[in-house]
């Protein structure tokens, strides 16, 4: 009969301790690294280059030396007293904002009924959304400057808001469309079974859970009407009535270009779009992935 053999003096009791494995750095890995890296620095190589000229003198502005000796923080303080861009900003930010709320008031209701709703022509109707997005502002130019013109349109902020809001509603409706196409409209119905109306369900139930498109349209909007320089630049011809595209543009000169003036505006005008993305960025990511998986 075998008898257990008592455990020898000073060995460990228990389990011994499971070792971690050791991390394997694979070349695949530090290829896709470096590569990431460099790519980022390639992407904001222009960025670091318009903060350093937007900070030299004037009297260092055709060094070779690629950082400045002295750094001209009163740029920024020049640019803002000597020109429009204050006005010129807040007219950016009154068009931007209110041609994308403008969008929504019209998009949301536009995907919600195509996306719901089998009526005829549905197919004709996206189509036709997906067609618009092929005129390019340019060739409306003309014929929209004579509509305002007759219109008394002119160096108005509405004018602007119009303009964008039109361009970019095409794109709103269709990435909504996607987007609450891939929600169930079971819990729509599931909600009316308990007394709610159709707007009601979709107000509750359909909208927070199409959050991420509406995010999407919303950026997307916002950015391209932030950006938007050719309407701005024939639509108004007054320099404190202008969008701050066309008034960074002003800096540009007939036989001289201010460098440092120029990219400070720049800087100005980049910062509240990197601050917006910054913080919805997630929602975008999702969002252009709406409809893609159902």
């Amino acid at each position: 009969m075998a008898t257990a053999t008592a455990p020898r003096a000073g060995s460990p009791k228990g389990p011994a301790p499971q070792r971690k494995p050791k991390r394997t750095f694979r070349p695949r890995t530090l290829v896709i690294t470096v590569v990431a890296w460099a790519l980022a620095a390639i992407f904001l190589a222009p960025y670091l280059e318009m903060v350093i000229t937007a900070l030299r003198p004037k009297d260092e502005l055709r060094d070779r030396t690629y950082l400045p000796q002295n750094l001209e923080w009163s740029n920024f303080i020049e640019v803002w007293k000597e020109s429009e861009l204050g006005q010129n900003l807040q007219v950016t930010l009154l068009v931007a904002g209110g041609a994308t709320l403008l969008v929504l008031l019209v998009s949301l209701p536009a995907a919600y009924y195509t996306a719901r709703m089998r009526y005829r022509g549905r197919k004709a109707f996206l189509l036709l959304v997906l067609i618009t997005q092929m005129f390019q502002p340019t060739a409306l130019l003309v014929g929209l400057y004579r509509e305002f013109h007759q219109l008394d349109m002119l160096n108005s902020v509405w004018t602007l808001i119009i303009t964008n809001a039109a361009f970019n509603l095409a794109f709103a409706v269709w990435i909504l469309t996607a987007y609450i196409s891939s929600i169930p409209p079971e819990l729509e119905e599931a909600a009316m079974v308990d007394g709610t109306s159709r707007f009601g369900a979709m107000v509750k139930v359909t909208l927070p859970l199409a959050l991420p498109g509406v995010v999407t349209a919303v950026i997307f909007t916002f950015i391209t009407s932030w950006n938007e320089f050719v309407m701005g630049l024939t639509l108004t011809t007054e320099p404190d009535k202008q969008p701050l595209t066309v008034g960074i543009n002003n800096f540009i000169g007939a036989y001289t270009v201010e460098w440092n003036y120029l990219f400070a505006a720049s800087v100005v005008a980049i910062v509240p779009v990197i601050v917006l993305f910054a913080f919805i960025e997630r929602h975008v990511v999702s969002g252009l992935t709406a409809g893609s998986v159902k």
